[in-house]
């Protein structure tokens, strides 16, 4: 089954969401933490409340996990399960 033209898509369909997302999220935190290094007076910058720039950039990481993981879900949702399922239906007989 590995070798199927249906498992190749499947693997096609399930990296041409996952590569191109955790190289977007790496960027970003990376991001994050090389302003946090080599910006932290910026960092430290007030914006309202008692928060700072940092704590904004801290607090979007964790957004922006949930964010990826509900788009993920969604996305897998729509187009991986269905190839997962008939793949499966195929194997089990």
């Amino acid at each position: 089954m590995q070798a199927s033209p249906q498992f190749e898509k499947l693997r096609k369909t399930y990296r041409s969401f996952t590569f191109p997302m955790s190289v977007a999220f790496f960027l970003w935190f990376a991001v994050y933490v090389l302003v946090a290094t080599f910006a932290p007076d910026w960092m430290a910058t007030e914006v309202g409340g008692g928060f700072n720039i940092g704590i904004i950039f801290g607090l979007l990481q964790f957004v922006t996990t949930f964010a990826i993981t509900w788009i993920y879900v969604i996305y897998a949702n729509k187009n991986i399960e269905p190839q997962a399922a008939a793949i499966r239906e195929a194997m089990e007989g």
